[in-house]
């Protein structure tokens, strides 16, 4: 058994499988391990995924069982699929997508975001940033800044970052850092939906149900052929790529569509200003 073994979900959920098919056959735990050759002891370990399930294991319980062959192969491809993913953490290289992010912003020629409750932070003003993560983590300040200042890096280049950005109207309507820090931070989004490459989407309160409700993303496009597109997932925990083409061409088809469901440019900036002179 691996030190300090962790069971992944994964593997927890192979102990499961192990456990239900001893279950249907109505076996206790040392009729089975007899069976198959494995101590009552190994095959719980097994089971409650407190030690990895091994593949050529898997695959003896699915003949001593007669379990259906596609069956026991499914578990035993899984089973390999974990024993895979734990070498490669174990000698992993750490990367922070959190803290690449900004460079990557810095790479890219076009930035499509997604946010569910707060105003992109490719747009957030320092004091809006400040009053977001106040409470929270000063690195994570610095990064929203690093990508704010990757977009405005970009304004004066021959080929500028090209921003759209989607975000329901509840967004203009949580009051952050105070009315006049809200109120700053809804001019600032007026001026810049204003600047070429840039389009601001607010998605009306009257919508309804919307794709990716809840489920805010980023995706970039880059401009050389063997940079595929990525998506950037974050939480108050940790940032995530995604770069299986697959994945991220769910990314765009969604963007795509709240596109359809958010008011146009025009509307979406008189949203914006309605919002500003209520504060």
């Amino acid at each position: 058994m691996p030190k300090d073994f962790r069971a992944t979900t994964l593997e927890r959920a192979i102990g499961r499988q192990l456990a239900g098919w001893r279950g249907e056959r109505e076996l206790s735990l040392t009729e089975a391990g007899q069976r198959v050759g494995f101590s009552s002891a190994k095959l719980s370990m097994m089971e409650n995924a407190v030690q990895p399930s091994a593949p050529v294991d898997v695959m003896a319980l699915g003949y001593v069982y007669k379990v259906p062959t596609a069956e026991w192969q499914a578990v035993v491809l899984r089973a390999q699929y974990a024993e895979r993913v734990r070498s490669r953490v174990s000698g992993a290289v750490q990367f922070d997508a959190a803290a690449d992010f900004a460079d990557l912003v810095f790479e890219a020629t076009v930035l499509r975001a997604f946010t569910t409750d707060l105003v992109p932070p490719v747009f957030q003003l320092p004091g809006y940033t400040d009053a977001v993560l106040r409470e929270d983590e000063p690195v994570r300040a610095a990064r929203v800044a690093a990508v704010r200042e990757a977009w405005a890096g970009r304004l004066g280049d021959r080929d500028p970052l090209s921003v759209e950005v989607v975000f329901p109207e509840a967004v203009l309507r949580q009051v952050v850092g105070g009315p006049r820090v809200m109120k700053a931070q809804l001019l600032h989004l007026m001026e810049v939906s204003e600047q070429p490459g840039v389009s601001v989407q607010v998605v009306p309160r009257g919508a309804g149900a919307y794709p990716a409700m809840g489920s805010p993303f980023t995706l970039l496009g880059f401009p050389h052929r063997q940079h595929d597109d990525v998506a950037y997932l974050e939480t108050f925990l940790k940032g995530e790529y995604v770069e299986e083409p697959g994945l991220t061409e769910q990314c765009a088809r969604r963007f795509a569509r709240l596109r359809q469901v958010a008011a146009g440019t025009g509307e979406s900036l008189e949203l914006i200003a309605e919002a500003a002179a209520e504060l």
